[in-house]
């Protein structure tokens, strides 16, 4: 069975997805969370870490990581188990690194998500599962913490 790791970056109640490419032997022409293969070796945090640099550019804060949810498809040696991430903090804007594999990034917002041809009819509801202070801004986040200075 292969693991694969896919993060859902989520800002101002959009999520970042990718496009992939029309030329794509696997669900090319559709949008997907970004995310990649596990590694021997590795674990799904690790693989996540390294999937959102090669892919996006972005240093994550692993601990910040939670699983949001698991699709399982294909079946046999064709069987693939998908463990979907939220990931809560990142460093850097993201950029398509991997062109190759993407023709397009893109912020969507989480209610226009049915709308969109996705690679997991899944992925919208577990989405909307987040909890509404995880829709927020990282810096509308550290905004909405901050206690007023002064008397």
């Amino acid at each position: 069975m292969h693991v694969v790791v896919c993060g859902a970056l989520v800002e101002n109640g959009a999520v970042l997805l990718v496009h992939r490419s029309p030329t794509r032997r696997a669900y090319p022409d559709l949008w997907d969370l970004p995310g990649g293969h596990v590694e021997a070796g590795e674990s799904e945090r690790q693989a996540l870490a390294r999937e959102m640099f090669e892919e996006l550019g972005l240093r994550i804060a692993t601990e910040s990581s939670s699983r949001l949810g698991d699709v399982r498809v294909g079946s046999g040696d064709n069987a693939v188990h998908i463990s979907v991430w939220h990931v809560g903090e990142w460093a850097g804007s993201p950029t398509n690194r991997a062109p190759d594999e993407h023709d397009d990034i893109a912020w969507v917002g989480i209610d226009e998500l049915a709308g969109l041809p996705l690679v997991h009819g899944a992925l919208p509801a577990l989405l909307r599962s987040l909890p509404a202070p995880d829709r927020l801004s990282r810096r509308d986040e550290a905004r909405a913490t901050a206690s007023p200075g002064g008397p």
